[in-house]
């Protein structure tokens, strides 16, 4: 429990303490406009308390996070000197995936791709021109 009264956490506290007590006063303020007649507070007057207890339940998650996690571990862990440096043992491995260009790949050669290919050389050589003056 310690964990949870450091200047960040207690940061923590009195922000969440604040949000939801601006939010449930601000729902209040929206029900006393809803009974003075204005029907589209009646809306508000719901939105506000959701936007308290999200605030809550952020704030619980997160002290349950922390106190799950073993201590003197709040920190995450700094990166490796080196980006090629292999995983340390006994932690996952994660590896980007390395893409590779194909070059030169043998195929059947489709005839109308190849004709669209010519057709697409000759509009590059012919900037001016319009598709339809194309000769092929």
């Amino acid at each position: 429990m310690k964990r949870l009264w450091t200047p960040a956490w207690i940061a923590r506290h009195v922000a969440m303490v604040a949000l939801v007590v601006g939010f449930l006063g601000l729902g209040w303020w929206q029900v006393t406009r809803a009974a003075e007649g204005n029907a589209l507070s009646f809306g508000y007057a719901i939105e506000w308390p959701v936007f308290a207890a999200f605030v809550v339940f952020v704030w619980w998650r997160e002290v349950r996070h922390a106190l799950r996690r073993p201590p003197g571990t709040d920190a995450p862990p700094a990166p490796s000197a080196t980006a090629d440096a292999a995983p340390a043992a006994g932690s996952p491995g994660v590896r980007r995936p390395v893409r590779v260009a194909r070059v030169g790949v043998a195929g059947p050669e489709d005839g109308e791709l190849a004709e669209y290919n010519r057709y697409l050389s000759w509009l590059n050589a012919n900037p001016g021109a319009r598709p339809g003056d194309y000769p092929g």
